[in-house]
């Protein structure tokens, strides 16, 4: 196995990147046009990126090439110009409009992944390359793209107390725990074949499966921005975490939105209750239409309750939006340790980074 160092040296290689990535015409334009002299490695007030700042922003590019990756799948299958039917009719019954929406929200991962990489480019920053490890096989139903993966969508372990988290008055950053409104374990949320999608209940449990994944990933994201957001030293790369944070924020109300409507079912052990029955209706800390935060406690039980995206606490934010993607189950199936271990080096420079003043 080759050694991680060398795997580094490859992810630093400019060159490289530039060569293998989708978006190398553009960024070669940009350092041709855009960036002339040596303000590559400047801010727009004429200060270098920090080695912090960097390192955050390594970490976030990472977060959305993986982020990037699953959402291609859910479009390919599911979205406006997806190629599995029977998929998206299920897909429809938590909203007429979520093949538009999955759609959007693929599109927008990718411009960050391309935007942030970009970026760091300009700045004579490393960007960061996980080509080398799409080796997670595909969906062979309709429309799904034969190619390597760097996501599993099809063992999924979907941490669904967002739901109660949101409508909690208590904070996990003081150390507050939430239960599991839907126990969705090592459960896919999209078909393995066309096969799979001749049983209707069947594939409505993948699209009510997917619906909890969707608003999982993005609330993921809200707090993570917001986290990374506290760490970083250029106003520059501040306005870059909290831009695209915003749509982070944008992309989970709709999917919170859409959660509760997925239909109730039951399939070989996976259960999804009716949304639209008490205690989903009127119980305070899962009442379906309460997709607003909650007012909560934050910073000190003293102080008043405030509506606020939570968790927010920047300790280990890295690290912990790691091991949430592995306990997922995103990476079931990757093989090559250099994954795990590329990832957890970015994690841990992010994690180190401070703001400097």
């Amino acid at each position: 196995m080759r050694q991680v160092s060398g795997l580094l040296k490859r992810f630093t290689d400019r060159r490289s990147f530039l060569k293998s990535s989708a978006m190398a015409a553009g960024v070669s334009a940009m350092g041709a046009g855009m960036f002339p002299g040596n303000s590559a490695a400047q801010d727009l007030d004429g200060e270098r990126i920090s080695e912090g700042d960097e390192a955050i922003l390594r970490f976030l590019a990472a977060a959305e090439i993986i982020e990037s990756d699953l959402w291609q799948q859910y479009n390919e299958l599911g979205g406006v110009n997806g190629g599995s039917q029977p998929y998206i009719n299920a897909l429809e019954q938590l909203d007429g409009d979520l093949p538009q929406y999955i759609t959007d929200n693929t599109d927008d991962e990718i411009s960050h992944e391309t935007f942030l990489n970009a970026y760091l480019v300009m700045k004579g920053g490393r960007p960061v390359d996980l080509d080398g490890f799409r080796t997670l096989p595909s969906s062979q139903a309709s429309g799904a793209r034969q190619i390597g993966r760097l996501t599993n969508l099809f063992n999924l372990t979907v941490d669904t107390s967002w739901w109660v988290r949101y409508r909690s008055e208590t904070n996990p950053d003081l150390g507050a725990t939430f239960p599991q409104v839907v126990s969705i374990v090592n459960r896919p949320a999209i078909p393995k074949n066309n096969t799979e999608l001749n049983d209707a209940n069947h594939t409505q449990a993948l699209a009510n499966t997917a619906g909890f994944h969707f608003a999982f990933i993005e609330q993921g994201g809200t707090s993570l921005y917001a986290e990374m957001a506290q760490k970083v030293s250029s106003l520059e790369v501040l306005r870059i975490v909290v831009s695209i944070g915003g749509t982070e924020i944008a992309h989970f109300q709709t999917w919170h939105d859409k959660a509760g409507n997925a239909p109730p079912l039951s399939d070989n052990g996976l259960v999804f209750p009716n949304f639209n029955l008490p205690p989903f209706t009127n119980g305070e800390t899962v009442q379906k239409n309460k997709i607003m935060p909650e007012p909560c406690q934050f910073l000190n039980p003293k102080l008043p309750l405030c509506s606020i995206i939570r968790p927010t606490d920047a300790k280990d934010a890295a690290k912990r939006a790691l091991a949430a993607f592995t306990h997922d189950g995103l990476f079931i199936g990757q093989t090559n340790n250099e994954f795990f271990e590329f990832m957890q080096h970015l994690a841990d420079a992010a994690d180190a980074a401070r703001r400097r003043v």
